[in-house]
């Protein structure tokens, strides 16, 4: 299992301020083994959707020369309270969903 994704959504006059961290190691399946030599194998996110109060309102394709732990940022309409979801799916079929709430 891997650990959760962080969240950070924060509401300034109407427009959320979203920022979340996916902890994910992100092989490219280029990359060698420093002992063995041989190549690691790929593992990486596919997709990742955002949504606001159960409605997506945001899906992202990304592949394996993004690095670990992906990064995302965005801004979007909302308010203080509302729940953030954030769900993805990897190479493998491994799957997250976090969820917060927005906050003031």
């Amino acid at each position: 299992m891997t650990k959760p994704t962080k969240i950070r959504a924060k509401v300034v006059d109407g427009i959320v301020d979203f920022r979340m961290l996916m902890r994910h190691d992100m092989e490219s399946g280029f990359r060698k083994n420093d002992k063995t030599g041989e190549t690691v194998p790929a593992w990486f996110i596919k997709e990742f959707r955002v949504y606001l109060n159960n409605e997506s309102i945001l899906v992202g394709y990304i592949g394996p020369l993004v690095s670990k732990n992906p990064y995302f940022r965005c801004n979007f309409s909302g308010k203080a309270g509302d729940t953030v979801k954030v769900s993805w799916v990897d190479n493998r079929g491994v799957k997250r969903v976090d969820e917060d709430l927005v906050k003031a």
